[in-house]
């Protein structure tokens, strides 16, 4: 497959830049599950149009969805340049070193910052970082200098901090983003972007599933900003993905494997979960508990061994969240889905619509 396969106009408008809460000019009650749910039959190629909460009614006893319980951290700082005083953005990526505070970065502009340039945070400038490495064209390595606990740090830190929302979402981020950019079940810190497909659940929709013994477990990926890199090689052998903290725990290998003996469905909510379930499989598609990194990059075409389904938002052209779903639904079937969605009015992008394929 080419980078050129993937291509195809979407208008900035239909990439949504607040979740749903009106449904015909009437306000929903649970704005997550209120959108719209385009549902594509792989076998078929049939489509179906439906709201996300009917997600239950392909899905029954015994079968289990998995979702990535990671949650976001406010990422994105604004600080300024020691002498100059320019405005600087700084987009943390994770943690490198908890004692000495040094964090994977980037700068944004990254032409003028260099070792040794101090950064500073805050109406006060109360927070200094020191650049202590250059690691790529963009990349940095910073260090805090912050002299109290590290939980008094963390919090000094996150509080200066901004919600990520992709820039190419919304310019402005509001404080309602804070809660509209988190799933419900998140738990464990280390994202810089919301799995978005796992925006849409809420405990309403969990509840429906216990009526009809769906089960539900969870992984951890922290997901990076990887899936929204630019691909700029047209060969898609030659492009090399970021990678991502993932943990599968005990016991979400004992309900995956679980189900998979069983004849159980796996339902895989989002493309972080396909790539998770997907990087460490035995050889009777089985999952083994795994806490490492993976680097995982699924095009078509592939063989899933793990999910008999996914749910998936609508990504971005060229992006390699949206050639991991083709690799699933085949790529005719997508990408013909994807017309149906623009021809349809579908939303685009984490707060927007989401693709179910069975």
């Amino acid at each position: 497959m080419k980078l050129s396969q993937f291509a195809f106009d979407l208008p900035q408008e239909r990439i949504a830049q607040d979740p749903i809460f009106e449904v015909d000019g009437k306000p929903v009650t649970f704005w997550r599950d209120a959108c719209r749910l385009m549902v594509l039959h792989k076998d078929t190629g049939e489509i179906e149009h439906r709201i996300f909460k009917d997600i239950v009614d392909y899905f029954g006893k015994g079968d289990t969805f998995v979702l990535n319980d990671t949650k976001v951290f406010p990422a994105r700082l604004y600080g300024k340049k020691e002498k100059t005083g320019a405005d600087i953005m700084v987009f943390l990526l994770r943690e490198l070193n908890r004692e000495q505070r040094l964090w994977d970065v980037i700068v944004d502009p990254a032409r003028k910052i260099r070792i040794g340039n101090k950064l500073y945070f805050g109406e006060d400038e109360s927070l200094v970082a020191e650049v202590i490495d250059n690691t790529t064209s963009r990349g940095r390595t910073l260090r805090f200098l912050y002299d109290g606990p590290y939980e008094e740090f963390k919090q000094a830190l996150f509080a200066l901090g901004e919600t990520p929302v992709p820039a190419w979402v919304k310019n402005k981020v509001t404080p309602e983003d804070e809660e509209y950019f988190q799933t419900v079940f998140a738990k464990n810190e280390g994202a810089v972007s919301a799995p978005a497909a796992g925006l849409h659940f809420t405990r309403e929709l969990f509840n429906r599933m216990i009526l009809k013994d769906i089960n539900k477990t969870f992984i951890t990926v922290h997901m990076g900003i990887g899936h929204f890199r630019k691909v700029d090689v047209e060969d898609l052998s030659k492009h090399r993905m970021d990678s991502e903290r993932l943990i599968i725990g005990e016991d979400a290998v004992a309900a995956i494997n679980r189900t998979k003996r069983s004849g159980g469905k796996i339902l895989a909510v989002g493309v972080t979960v396909m790539r998770g379930l997907e990087t460490y499989v035995t050889t009777n598609s089985e999952v083994n508990v795994y806490d490492g990194w993976t680097n995982k990059f699924i095009f078509p075409p592939y063989h899933y061994q793990v999910p008999d389904a996914i749910v998936s938002n609508f990504h971005l052209p060229q992006s390699t969240m949206l050639m991991a779903v083709a690799a699933f639904g085949g790529y005719s079937n997508v990408m013909k889905a994807y017309q149906t969605a623009l021809d349809e009015g579908y939303r685009f992008g984490p707060y927007g619509d989401a693709l179910l394929i069975v």
